[in-house]
């Protein structure tokens, strides 16, 4: 059905004026949004209204009717804040139009989706026509597979949790916020799925076989052996509250840790089962989601499409809604165009430089590379150093008669790594800057060195560690000669292992937490309270998506790594990334 459209001229400049009688403008129809839809699509009188509103009028233009095609997390135009509540409700209406859309099939010209989803759509159908007039038993039988697997893509699509949220949130802030809450959302489920897999083949045979065993007594053939963590006599509140943190006391003989599953042959084989199974579906997972976005991926990095012609006709974000957001993305546009043009000046300038200045530039480079390598140098054997220092500390007698003193130098390693990964890539955007290269060169080299440093550090906390369980390597030292390992300083070397993984991944949520409720907090409140210039100064604050996305791989690398020796471990990430999601979902943090 044929739509009648609203031609709309620009005046002439200046403008010229037309007279007109008071009988001819009360005879003159009006333009009426509801007469689109009449069957004659003749415009409707004044005097049958009692006048349009400018939603009315809006949600008739053509470009309103693809509101569902781009998710329910888009409001009309015009609606209100209160119309959000309905957005579940919403939600199934459109679910159950485009069910009805799939089973009566509608012409693909007519269809507003991009052009080889229509020649998807219509070779479906002619195939469907075809099996429908063949009549035959397999055809048919294809047929219903094909739809009954439609419904099911459906029906999982629709299981998806805050599927409804994501969809405000990307309608709101854009869609690369909404990818960061799809990646956490992922990474959520991989947790998940992993704490259900521990559960089943590591914990349930555990307790199935009756009694937990105890720690292992003194044996008076060897001394190698004997490990009881149990605090002895009364406990008082405020250790409990330290062991909570530090991983030891009643934690440290607990399904938490490795040393607490008793080393029996069955037990053995189901317990590397589950790290086989989960590493597999890691891998599965992970593979599907990355080769879901390859196409697109590929088409945008091989230069098919140009930077230019690909901002100005596919750039905007149709399914954001408020005045602040549009003009937000008309700022992110308006950048990616700037940044576009720096980029060509600056090739253009490489292009033209002589030798000298080739070589000039060269240096500098080689000097700043130089730098990089010492900072992180630096930090490396800074970690060394404090995981090192950490065993000596703990021995001396202030720290042991200081609880709180105690704790800080368990965390110092945590401590150390937080510190780095918080204080060099700042830096390493400074270095960046001074190196000469374009904005995406730039932007390249910073996540390079960030995820190296992110991902080397806990190698060289893994190293350390190693280095004092095997005596650095001497198994004929004092200390490794009797049992092969340091058994004076680490008897259940595992158990340590994964108390600083465990540290780590509490000490990464805690100083989160902390950043959102002690930073951001009182500057988003301080905008509110105070709307001049300082509070534009002070309350000015972005999500930085990039920044956000490394420090969530960062908290699964961690926990990749160690979930063999804190086998909990993915339970305890699936709370803080539950907690992590609901706070930074609020527009308040």
């Amino acid at each position: 059905m044929s739509l009648p459209y609203l031609r709309l001229t620009a005046p002439s400049w200046p403008l010229e004026t037309e007279t007109v009688s008071p009988a001819a403008m009360e005879e003159r129809p009006t333009w009426e949004p509801e007469a689109w839809g009449s069957p004659g699509g003749w415009l409707a009188p004044r005097e049958a209204r009692a006048g349009p509103s400018l939603s009315s009028v809006l949600n008739e233009l053509p470009s309103a009717a693809t509101l569902r095609y781009r998710g329910p997390g888009v409001l009309p135009w015009g609606a209100s804040e209160e119309e959000e509540e309905d957005g579940e409700r919403r939600l199934q209406t459109m679910a159950e139009a485009a069910q009805q859309e799939l089973e009566e099939p509608v012409p693909s010209r007519e269809l507003p989706w991009p052009m080889q989803a229509r020649r998807t759509h219509r070779k479906s159908h002619t195939r469907d026509q075809v099996a429908q007039g063949s009549g035959s038993r397999a055809s048919n039988c294809a047929l219903k597979f094909r739809r009954m697997k439609e419904k099911t893509k459906e029906g999982l699509h629709t299981l998806q949790p805050w599927a409804w949220t994501l969809k405000r949130i990307g309608g709101q802030f854009g869609a690369g916020t909404e990818s960061y809450f799809s990646l956490l959302r992922f990474l959520l489920l991989l947790n998940v799925l992993a704490s259900v897999i521990k559960a089943c083949m590591t914990l349930l045979p555990t307790w199935l076989e009756g009694t937990l065993p105890g720690p292992p007594g003194s044996d008076t053939s060897s001394p190698c052996g004997f490990y009881n963590p149990s605090p002895q006599g009364l406990v008082t509140f405020p250790t409990h509250l330290l062991n909570l943190l530090s991983g030891e006391g009643f934690l440290e003989w607990s399904p938490l840790f490795y040393g607490f599953y008793p080393p029996r042959a069955h037990l053995a084989v189901t317990y590397l089962c589950s790290v086989f199974v989960i590493g597999l579906l890691y891998l599965l997972l992970i593979l599907h989601r990355s080769v879901s976005g390859l196409k697109q991926t590929l088409l945008a990095e091989s230069g098919a499409l140009t930077s230019y012609s690909h901002r100005v006709f596919t750039a905007w974000d149709f399914g954001l809604c408020g005045d602040v957001h549009v003009r937000l993305r008309q700022r992110n546009i308006l950048y990616e165009l700037q940044v576009e043009l720096e980029e060509a000046v600056v090739r253009r300038q490489a292009a033209a430089r002589t030798l000298g200045q080739q070589a000039r530039v060269w240096s500098v480079r080689i000097l700043l590379n130089l730098l990089v390598i010492a900072l992180l140098g630096a930090a490396f054997y800074g970690i060394y150093w404090a995981t090192g220092a950490t065993v000596e500390l703990q021995e001396t007698p202030s720290v042991q008669q200081m609880p709180l003193l105690k704790l800080l130098v368990d965390y110092l390693p945590s401590i150390f790594i937080s510190g780095v990964n918080f204080l060099l890539p700042p830096v390493f955007k400074l270095i960046a800057l001074l190196e000469g290269y374009t904005r995406s060169h730039q932007i390249a080299f910073i996540l390079l060195r960030t995820v190296f440093l992110r991902l080397a550090s806990l190698l060289v906390l893994l190293f350390s560690l190693w280095n004092q369980i095997t005596c650095g390597g001497k198994a004929e030292a004092e200390e490794c000669k009797t049992c092969g390992y340091n058994y004076k300083e680490l008897p259940c070397w595992e158990t340590r292992l994964g108390q600083e993984m465990y540290k780590l991944l509490l000490f990464d949520l805690l100083t989160g937490v902390a950043v959102m409720l002690l930073i951001q907090f009182p500057r988003k409140l301080l905008c509110g309270l105070c709307p001049g210039v300082l509070g534009r100064v002070v309350g000015t604050q972005e999500f930085q998506v990039p920044d956000e996305v490394l420090g969530l791989i960062y908290a699964q690398t961690v926990v990749w790594v160690g979930s063999f020796f804190c086998p909990l471990l993915p339970l305890l990430n699936t709370a803080k990334f539950l907690l992590l999601f609901y706070f930074k979902k609020d527009p308040t943090f």
